[in-house]
């Protein structure tokens, strides 16, 4: 029994002196933050309600470029020239132009009929200064199209004419095609305004029309 017992304390004594301690280590990962860091908007300075009402009131009044616009009011005769390519025959035709002030007095509006290679001709244009930017913006429409021409362009009081400058889609490639117009006060019953297309890379003028007020 005494050898038994010796024995298993021997036993244990080994097991004990034989164990290896496992240590277990804890990684701590690093924190991954899922909120986005923003920039704090930039707070502007209130606008003063007085001068922005100023603004506003200049903006909607009417000034020198409206007053020569409304000159324009009455009935124009128009003898209208095409040329379809540089240096093509010229196509003539007329129509007459009844040209009003509307909103205020605040744009310029024009109603053509005539007619055009025999075909019954209408069309629109209205005429806009704008006195934030400084500028004039023409627009047309006629019923042989469905798009809208539009020009931005500035009045040169040296010349007495306005150059106004955009695009417009040619039907049969699809593309834009910058043009250019040219408005001239001949005197205070003349207007002449001729457009300038570009063929080939090349500009040339593809339309003119001479207004006489009746």
């Amino acid at each position: 029994m005494k050898k038994l017992t010796a024995t298993l304390v021997l036993f244990v004594l080994c097991f004990i002196s034989c164990k290896k301690e496992v240590k277990t280590e804890t990684v701590t990962e690093p924190k991954v933050s899922d909120s986005i860091k923003t920039e704090e908007p930039v707070a502007e300075k209130p606008a003063d309600s007085a001068a922005v009402a100023k603004a506003w009131q200049d903006f909607a009044t009417p000034g020198e470029p409206h007053k020569w616009m409304a000159e324009e009011v009455g009935t124009w005769n128009c003898e209208m020239t095409f040329w379809y390519e540089p240096n093509g025959k010229p196509e003539k035709a007329s129509s007459v132009a009844t040209i009003k002030m509307i909103l205020g007095g605040r744009y310029q509006e024009a109603n053509y009929v005539g007619k055009i290679m025999g075909a019954p001709f209408e069309g629109k244009s209205t005429l806009a200064f704008n006195n934030a930017s400084k500028e004039y913006t023409s627009t047309f429409i006629d019923n042989m199209g469905t798009g809208m021409m539009v020009g931005i362009g500035k009045y040169d009081e040296s010349t007495k004419s306005a150059e106004f400058k955009g695009e417009f889609v040619d039907p049969a490639t699809g593309k834009k095609n910058p043009y250019r117009e040219v408005y001239t006060i001949v005197d205070p019953k003349t207007r002449k305004m001729e457009m300038y297309d570009i063929k080939n890379g090349t500009e040339y003028k593809s339309m003119e029309i001479l207004m006489k007020k009746k």
